[in-house]
């Protein structure tokens, strides 16, 4: 008898487009998809079940399906159109801890595989060349990294209490692709890319069909654990802007980060401060782990992802009139400080010394 495969997230393109990908494979009987709202695209053989994984309801869908194997494509990066930031923590947060709630519960699940980030690990001078599964990441302030911080304690704790459970945690790098949308990408198709003042980050990128072909990889196999998967090599900023053949704008980190909450007003990116702090020192992961102990090696190298995203876009993009006034509007500013000349500090003439009259006595 085939699997019996559980996944989150639908609504959304990574989600549906996996859900196809994993019903399409012979080992798998039966696919359910559950989100809140139905997925607009063609999801085949999956059987959709409308339910919020925030609420015990989930427990009743994977009692009634008999459901084996989860796989969590919920923790997600950026809200939606009709939600805030509370609304995405509340999602990632409290719907992991129920969905893992009603795992905990349920006899029949024997493997739960979760998607998360590399963002784990944060971005800051301290940082390593290449971070290892080993190394334990700094407690994030805030936004997605801490979310994911978050669920992969309560995955781990999970794993502890079903230790006849499989856990398998895949910590993806950026994904990229034509269609995926995430602040990265959002930051990438910007009509001028602004840039951290003096710094040029590495970056590692994982295309959308590598990211489905490792979930899927790890939904079926034996392997649990915790890995990193990115694409192999690093590409530098200034590297894939050249690539785009997008026009830069260099910007202290202060100013940056007042652009991204224009930005975010105007609905066309949203640049975070976390997101300024990994556009300003960058990160690499080692992915050895995941070749050698999960026995998966994507098939585009970082380099080559980001060339299949930069052929994707719309080489005339007609920007917003309202985000071109706020880019200038903090351009200006620091361009007119830094085109200023600099005017010479004013040394005060010497002091006369005053000798007494009579001389100086030895």
């Amino acid at each position: 008898m085939g699997r019996v495969v559980l996944v989150t997230g639908v609504s959304r393109d990574l989600g549906r487009r996996f859900a196809r990908t994993i019903a399409a494979d012979p080992a798998v009987d039966r696919v359910i998809g559950v989100d809140v709202v139905p997925p607009r695209g063609d999801i085949g053989d999956v059987s959709f079940a409308r339910a919020d994984i925030r609420t015990p309801v989930i427990a009743k869908v994977i009692a009634k399906e008999d459901v084996d194997t989860v796989v969590h494509m919920s923790v997600i990066a950026s809200p939606g159109p009709s939600g805030g930031r509370n609304a995405m923590k509340e999602l990632n947060v409290i719907g992991t801890m129920q969905l893992l709630a009603a795992c905990q519960k349920a006899e029949s699940v024997q493997h739960v595989v979760v998607k998360s980030t590399t963002s784990v690990y944060g971005a800051s001078s301290r940082d390593p060349a290449m971070f290892t599964e080993a190394v334990e990441p700094r407690v994030a302030r805030g936004g997605y990294a801490k979310d994911a911080q978050e669920v992969e304690s309560y995955v781990r704790g999970f794993a502890r209490r079903r230790p006849d459970v499989r856990v398998l945690m895949l910590r993806a790098a950026n994904v990229i692709g034509p269609s995926v949308e995430s602040p990265m990408t959002s930051y990438l198709r910007l009509p001028v890319v602004p840039t951290v003042l003096g710094f040029d980050p590495r970056l590692q990128f994982l295309l959308d069909e590598d990211l489905l072909a490792v979930m899927r990889h790890g939904a079926l196999s034996d392997v649990a654990g915790t890995f990193n998967v990115a694409g192999d090599g690093v590409l530098t900023l200034a590297q894939a802007i050249r690539r785009m053949q997008r026009p830069t704008v260099p910007l202290p980190p202060a100013a940056l980060t007042g652009l991204g909450r224009l930005v975010q007003r105007v609905r066309v990116a949203e640049l975070s401060p976390e997101l300024v702090a990994f556009l300003t020192y960058g990160r690499g992961v080692d992915t050895t782990r995941s070749r050698v102990e999960l026995g998966f090696t994507p098939t585009h190298t970082s380099a080559e992802a980001f060339e299949v995203f930069a052929a994707g876009l719309h080489r005339t993009f007609a920007a917003p009139d309202r985000l071109l006034a706020a880019i200038e509007s903090r351009v200006a500013p620091v361009a007119t400080t830094l085109a200023a000349p600099v005017r010479p500090v004013p040394v005060a003439p010497p002091r006369p010394t005053v000798v007494p009259e009579g001389g100086q006595h030895g």
